[in-house]
């Protein structure tokens, strides 16, 4: 159904972006009042909360001992680089790719690494590959979730456990949204802006004890710039994981991280994430049901994402215009809604099939999407008139 009048009730944070994220509800300044300013992030209370965040990390995300938590520079892109250049080389490459992030991986492990036994598995946007043609007897990287899609791996038990290969996983728009099966994944890596909402540049790299075997085992056939570099002498350089940064951090993001972590604990950890990511994605996901002229841009229901969630208009009316013409059309929905200040940064992706990108990741309140979608019809309708008038 749609209205030109508009709704009585706005948002009371029109924040969906999809990178940086919303904060946490109730967060200020003042969460930062704490931050080690003007202090060396190598004093002992510079490294005791760096690895304050590192430990916190792991217990809420319940990563398995043996496994490592760095904090890395470069968001969560310098993070999996740093994972890619470390580790790929001694074996052949399946890489997969559904969305803009997965492509760009390609690209460097084709391109810039060179590798030349790389199977580069593809699909189209809202769809997977066919994950049933990945050897895992090769390396393996792909995302977990296509945050440009709004198209998630259904789970893990396509994973084999006694693979010979390493999986590298993207994580950054599904970790504390999506269930982790630790045993399948070697490396994962994401950034403090995505699903916490933290501040953005700085990454987080967990690596299994197969991935430091591979890491110690094998010298890369390229040079490694100093912010890659993860050994010395041949052998782990674990101070990196232990808060001894390779460069220097921000402390005030590094207090914003620890104060998401605190909050993230407030809500019941782990299980609370999940929980308010699914029930805010519940929302958008009944309203599609209900709404004939929208579409959910995966096709697939198990792979629809409870973070990014990805809209396309399928009203007849705009899918008979030209592609040009469905993107302006698309685009004015976007633009009515942060006119009125109700929906800030909701335009698809570069990249993707032009429409609607809605974050609803856990710090994202279940009440604030339940009163963007009328504001979204009414967007439409107006849009649709304009449409009428014109033609």
């Amino acid at each position: 159904m749609t209205t030109t009048t508009k709704p009585a009730t706005r948002p009371a944070r029109p924040l969906f972006s999809s990178g940086p994220c919303a904060k946490r509800p109730g967060w200020t300044p003042e969460a930062l009042a704490k931050a080690l300013t003007g202090r060396s992030h190598r004093s002992k209370e510079g490294k005791a909360r760096l690895k304050l965040a590192i430990d916190k990390t792991r217990a809420i995300l319940g990563v398995p001992d043996g496994y490592h938590v760095g904090i890395v520079p470069g968001s969560d892109t310098g993070a999996f680089e740093m994972a890619m250049w470390n580790l790929l080389g001694s074996r052949g490459v399946d890489v997969l790719a559904w969305e803009s992030f997965g492509k760009i991986w390609v690209t460097d492990i084709v391109k810039q690494l060179s590798l030349t036994d790389v199977r580069a598995m593809e699909a189209d946007f809202g769809r997977l590959p066919d994950l049933s043609k990945i050897d895992f007897d090769r390396d393996v990287v792909l995302t977990a979730n296509g945050t440009t899609a709004g198209v998630k791996l259904p789970n893990y038990d396509f994973i084999p456990a006694d693979r010979s290969g390493l999986v590298l996983v993207d994580a950054t728009s599904a970790i504390f949204a999506q269930a982790v099966d630790w045993s399948k994944v070697d490396v994962l890596t994401y950034s403090w802006q995505k699903v916490l909402g933290g501040e953005a540049a700085h990454g987080m790299l967990i690596m299994s004890p197969r991935a430091v075997v591979r890491l110690e085992s094998t010298t890369p056939q390229w040079p490694l710039p100093k912010l890659f570099r993860m050994t010395k002498s041949g052998k782990l350089d674990t101070a990196i994981f232990d808060g001894e940064t390779i460069n220097t951090p921000s402390m005030l993001c590094v207090e914003d991280y620890l104060d998401a972590l605190g909050w993230a604990e407030s809500v019941g950890g782990l299980k609370g994430l999940q929980a308010r990511a699914d029930a805010n994605a519940a929302v958008l996901h009944a309203w599609i049901a209900r709404t004939p002229w929208i579409e959910n841009l995966a096709v697939d229901k198990a792979t629809w994402s409870n973070t990014a969630v990805c809209l396309v208009v399928r009203d007849a009316d705009v899918a008979a215009l030209p592609a040009s013409e469905q993107a302006a059309f698309a685009k004015s929905i976007v633009s009515a809604l942060e006119n009125e200040g109700v929906g800030l940064d909701l335009g698809s992706y570069r990249d993707a099939p032009p429409g609607l990108r809605i974050w609803t990741g856990s710090t994202v309140e279940k009440a604030d999407v339940e009163a963007l979608l009328p504001w979204v019809e009414w967007a439409f309708a107006e849009a649709k008139s304009k449409l009428r008038k014109a033609a």
